[in-house]
Order: C-alpha cells, then sequence, then structure tokens
C-alpha cells in the first residue's frame, strides 16, 4: 500500500514542485534547456501515476 501512495501522491508532487522552479528559472535567465526540462518533468508529473499505478496494482 506503500508503494501506492508514494507513485501517485509524492513523486508527482515533488516533480512538479521542481519542475515549476526550472520552468521559471529558465525562463528568467533565458536558458532554454532548463526550460525544457522543466517543461518534461512538469508532463512526467502528471503521467507517471497512470503509467505506473496500473502495474503496481
Amino acid at each position: 500500500m506503500a508503494g501506492t501512495l508514494i507513485f501517485s501522491h509524492i513523486i508527482p508532487a515533488v516533480l512538479g514542485f521542481f519542475s515549476i522552479i526550472l520552468i521559471c528559472n529558465g525562463i528568467m535567465d533565458r536558458k532554454n534547456n532548463y526550460t525544457i526540462i522543466g517543461v518534461a518533468m512538469f508532463f512526467a508529473a502528471g503521467l507517471i501515476p497512470f503509467i505506473i499505478l496500473p502495474l503496481v496494482l
């Protein structure tokens, strides 16, 4: 049961938090690499629960 909590609530929140920081940092410093990595992490944070949880459950 703890594995589902990690993949459904904890990892997406952490990835989302760091992705927003990277997006803001990349836009303000005009570093496209940070912005692209931040956007990819944001999408990953949204998709991880739908990909991992069916495998775990």
